[in-house]
Order: C-alpha cells, then structure tokens, then sequence
C-alpha cells in the first residue's frame, strides 16, 4: 500500500496542472540560477527534487542540519545523477555570517526560496522555543527577502501552512504573520507563498512518528478527534514549484481538496497504516496498558493503540486554507486555488511593523516572558484563536 492509499487518495494531486503547465515551468527554470534556505528538509528537498530536475545553471542549497543535506545528496546522485550546473549544498545557518558572505559572493540568483520553519505546535510550549520560532518563521523570512533585493532576483517565494488561517495555534500564526510581513513589502521582487496540508510521513510528523513506532516495536498513540488534510511530499514539492514560478505578486496557492474525502482523522490513519503493515489496530484505554500490552500483542500481529480526545494547547478539530472573505481563484489551475491577497491596510501595516519593533526590543534586551510574546502575537493576529489548556504534546506517549 502506497502512502496515497493509506491517506485516502488514488491519483497525485497536482500532476494534471503539472502537465499543463510543464513547459513553462521548464522554460523559466532552465538555465537560470537557484537558491533554496531549508533544501533538506521533508519539504524543501522535494522543492529541490523539482527544481533539479528541470536543469537551472545553479542550485544551491542552504540548510542547517548537516546529516539531511548529506542524504539529500545522495538521494539525488542515487536517483537522478547530476546536471551541468552548479550545484552546492551547505550546512549553514540561512541568517548566519557564513550563509551571507556564501551569498555576497556568489553572482545573483533568479529564484530565492525559504522553506525552513519550526512547524510543530508542541514548540510553542516554552519561551525560548517560542521566540526561536518567531525568530525562524519571521525575523529569518525578513532577512532571505534582503537578500533577494540586492540582485536582480525575479521571484521570491516562502512556505506558509494551512494552519495559517483563522490559526488555534501559535505557530500557525506566526505563519500568518510571516504572511503579513511578506505581503507588506513593497519592492521587488514579486513574492508568492502556499499554505498546504500536512505533508504525509514527513519528519517529525505523527505519520512519521507511526513509522518509528513500528520499527521500534512501539504502542501507537494518536487523537481520534483531530482531522487533517494529507499531501504527499513529491505533491508538497510540486505545490511549491507552481507557486513560485507562476505565482503572481502576493498570491497564495492552496490544494483544492474535498474536504469530505480528504480530511481524515489521525486515529484511522494509524488503522490504515498497520492495516497495510498486516497488523490489526487494537484499542487500549491507556498509554501504560497500550506499553504494557505490547509484548504480547505484537507477536499477534495485533498492535496497542491509545486514541484519545484531544486536550492540548492549540489543536483544532480541521485545519482551513481559506474563508469566504477571501478572494480566491478557482480557474487558474484545476486542482490549486488561488488567494489574491490585497495590499494590507495602513493599520494591518502599522501593526505588523509594531510587532517586529517590539520583538527586536525583546530580543536586543534578551529578556522576555511567554505571557508577553503570545500578547504580541495576538496583537499582530487578531485572528488567532488560541485556548490555553496547560497541556503540550511533550506530555503524550
């Protein structure tokens, strides 16, 4: 069983507007010149996956974690060989010394992407994550679009996520702002974004966290009343690469996804997953017996579940790409809608700018409190939407 039959889907999402759409995404790739911040991650090396196979002079790859970029390399030497152009892969850190003086030396490039994140809800637990994950998801997107303003880049795109909308979380809406201040920006270049749904077995994901537990002989633990959408990877690279070559100004791509076949709870997932394994899902009525009961049941081809109800900070029953106060395109592409985002306000403005003054004091201080962040964030959002319950991930199996 593939990972589309396990989350509910027969045919790749995007490989029709792919198709349509592959000589010019050939044309504007070919020959030009390529940087990607976080290429080594589950999403941005299916983002360099793309690009790579459509020939750019250069594609350089910056990203923090040396053993991903390490793999990166060898997947794509193992399944796609090599190009003539100049490929390069750092491990660097994209708002470090080193990444910038990598970059002032280089001649500039025609595409700029960002695709590194802190993309857990279980990191919002702390203060000191939380402010890392301001710095990652917005102070760092700041610092890649200066970049991109000092050549002739025609197009900068940064990865957003579904939880960005009406956010019950606070990184969903450090994403949203990370939007605001994208869209804020009124020089060049053109800038585009996507909000997509959780990329299947992507690492660090509950689906991928099904596959460790596996491996590892290990009870199942999972929500029954939280439901999600589901891409692929090769369909979150694919999304992205769209976005950013077609994109117009301040657009913002989404899968146009029926929500009655694709949002699926995480619990079935888990039940799909060990139903393709040959394992049937047994459910435990708690963490210590799903443990307990595991040395037993395993060798039944039996697996222990614990599913519960949701009572963590910042979960939301279904995750939404858009509402009816945006406008959106449902004609340009045949499985992608388009949010056309309008300039913001002079007080959207203002208040996105008071923001990023009042951290950089937080930060140049480094004194702060959680209480005073998730303040500043709600300011900066209005629409989060975000319960305080005193319970993180961390305290789950």
């Amino acid at each position: 069983m593939t990972n589309e039959d396990i989350i509910g889907r027969v045919n790749p999402l995007f490989r029709q507007d792919i198709i349509a759409n592959s000589r010019d995404l050939d044309t504007a790739v070919r020959g030009c010149r390529v940087l990607v911040f976080g290429g080594a991650g589950s999403i941005g090396k299916e983002v360099v996956r793309q690009f790579f196979l459509r020939r750019p002079a250069a594609l350089h790859v910056i990203d923090i974690s040396e053993n991903n970029l390490v793999e990166l390399v060898r997947d794509l030497r193992s399944s796609l060989g090599y190009i003539d152009g100049d490929t390069q892969f750092l491990p660097l850190d994209m708002a470090g010394l080193e990444a910038r003086a990598f970059i002032e030396d280089q001649p500039a490039y025609d595409y700029i992407l960002n695709l590194a994140a802190m993309k857990h809800v279980r990191s919002e637990k702390d203060k000191y994550s939380l402010m890392r994950m301001i710095r990652i998801n917005i102070l760092d997107t700041l610092q890649t679009i200066d970049y991109a303003k000092r050549g002739t880049t025609q197009k900068f795109f940064a990865v957003s996520t579904d939880k960005a909308k009406n956010p019950a979380n606070l990184m969903g809406a450090t994403k949203r702002i990370m939007e605001d201040v994208l869209f804020n920006d009124r020089a060049s270049p053109e800038i585009s974004t996507a909000r997509f749904a959780n990329v299947a077995f992507s690492d660090g994901s509950l689906l991928h966290g099904f596959r460790q537990r596996f491996l590892l002989r290990q009870p199942f633990s999972a929500p029954r009343d939280v439901k999600r959408y589901f891409v692929t990877g090769e369909e979150s690279g694919e999304l992205c690469l769209l976005s950013c070559i077609l994109g117009r100004h301040r657009d913002i791509f989404f899968p146009n996804l029926e929500s009655r076949l694709d949002l699926i709870a995480f619990s079935e997932i888990a039940a799909r997953f060990l139903r393709a394994n040959g394992y049937e899902a047994i459910e435990m009525e708690s963490e210590e017996e799903a443990r307990i009961q595991a040395k037993t049941l395993i060798p039944m081809r039996k697996w222990p579940c614990y599913f519960f109800d949701s009572d963590t900070s910042g979960e939301k029953p279904a995750e939404e790409f858009y509402s009816a106060d945006d406008n959106v395109d449902w004609m340009r592409f045949k499985d992608i809608g388009v949010i056309e985002k309008p300039m913001l306000t002079s007080a959207e403005a203002t208040r996105i700018e008071q923001f990023l003054a009042k951290i950089a004091e937080l930060r140049n201080c480094a004194e702060w409190t959680r209480h005073h962040l998730v303040s500043l964030i709600q300011a900066a959002c209005p629409e989060l939407n975000h319960v305080e319950t005193g319970k993180f991930l961390d305290s789950k199996m």
